[in-house]
């Protein structure tokens, strides 16, 4: 692919759209329906709902308290078309159904975002074991009752910001300290996403809050988006083992298939398997260390369709993201009007501190202590190239 199509894309890549719109719209059609084509009534039980937000800019996104997920995004395409860029499902039966069989889509993750090698950790002297859930280790909070997998409580605000709580008791799944979760989203202005996570703990404990929102910008998740272009700017990669968990070993990306530093069609080069990691991680199932050092001014990515023409901006204050490049997806999963999700049809970017960092006192901290508060930002930015 010539490099010099995509020539230009990185000066998109400026501004922050701080500022949230104040206009109110009509999140539902005549019909009832959502832009997207949800029922709310399909999301509604005793004790779970759909949650709509838009603006005056036409955006909407829609959220279920379920795992407190994200369940649809629309914006618009080259042509004006709006367009949905996420992947999920479009009746809460089937988040309940595919979330007890490990699905994530559009989920908050916690308490530990990634993997835990061994669902094993030390924090100050004491020993804790986490349930195993993913090969020989803890993935994603581990748990049955992991925050994917919870009911959370839904606040919406006003029509371009809901807030989602939880609490955590001490001993959750291994963890320890009660631990009090709130996580808000924002609609922005110029078609911003923003995901705020905050937490407090009345005991040491470990915490990596993320979003397993997976995107594909082509509107098209029938079949892989391997087509997408990715501009990474991540000089270094953590290693992983054949089960995914990470080694300790940091690698360069100079010369590897995980070099993204310059825009390139993410299935150019995920099947090198003459690269030990795309062999280890079945693809792309790494975390990058971002080169933006937590400054949230700073796109550390952007993702970008060349048929819709749809360009995702994303920034952060967290020093890595996990992109995921949905190698395990595999159509068994029926999602949204009925589409089955086959191999590569998203990817996943989840801002975050590193997988397994309790047991490498070597990388940034994720201790979080009494006294202390847990609060990181992430904005997506859609808009059109």
């Amino acid at each position: 692919m010539k490099k010099n199509l995509f020539l230009g894309l990185a000066a998109i890549a400026v501004g922050l759209c701080m500022t949230s719109c104040n206009s109110k719209t009509d999140a539902t059609s005549e019909e009832g329906l959502t832009l997207s084509g949800l029922n709310p009534a399909d999301f509604q039980s005793d004790s779970t709902a759909l949650y709509v937000l838009s603006n005056e800019e036409g955006m909407e996104v829609c959220f279920t308290n379920f795992g407190g997920r994200i369940v649809s995004i629309m914006v618009p395409d080259k042509d004006g078309n709006m367009t949905d860029v996420c992947l999920g499902h479009d009746n809460i039966a089937d988040y309940e159904k595919y979330g007890a069989e490990g699905c994530n889509f559009g989920a908050l993750i916690g308490r530990y975002g990634n993997r835990i090698a061994k669902g094993q950790f030390t924090l100050d002297g004491e020993s804790y074991q986490l349930p195993i859930n993913n090969g020989p280790n803890s993935l994603h909070g581990g748990g049955p009752i992991a925050f994917h997998n919870r009911i959370w409580e839904a606040n919406q605000i006003d029509d371009q910001n809901i807030e989602f709580t939880t609490t955590s008791a001490d001993g959750e799944d291994g963890y320890p300290g009660n631990i009090e979760v709130k996580v808000t989203y924002t609609l922005l202005k110029e078609y911003c996403l923003q995901i705020t996570y905050q937490a407090t703990t009345d005991k040491a404990t470990v915490l990596n809050l993320t979003n397993h929102c997976y995107f594909n910008l082509s509107g098209d998740p029938s079949k892989d988006c391997l087509d997408e272009v990715l501009w990474l700017d991540a000089d270094k990669f953590t290693a992983v083992d054949a089960d995914v968990a990470v080694t300790g070993e940091v690698l360069d990306v100079e010369g590897t298939p995980f070099d993204f530093r310059n825009p390139t069609a993410i299935g150019d080069r995920i099947d090198d398997e003459s690269n030990q990691q795309i062999k280890n991680g079945h693809g792309y199932d790494h975390n990058w260390i971002l080169n933006n050092k937590g400054d949230l001014s700073k796109s550390f990515a952007y993702l970008y369709d060349p048929n819709t023409g749809i360009l995702m901006n994303m920034y952060t204050d967290q020093p890595g993201v996990q992109f995921y490049a949905g190698n395990f997806l595999d159509g068994s999963f029926v999602g949204k009007k009925g589409v089955k999700y086959p191999r590569r049809s998203a990817f996943c970017f989840e801002t975050q501190h590193y997988p397994d960092s309790p047991n490498h006192p070597e990388w940034p901290s994720t201790v979080l202590r009494p006294g202390e508060e847990y609060k990181t930002t992430t904005i997506y930015r859609f808009g059109i190239q």
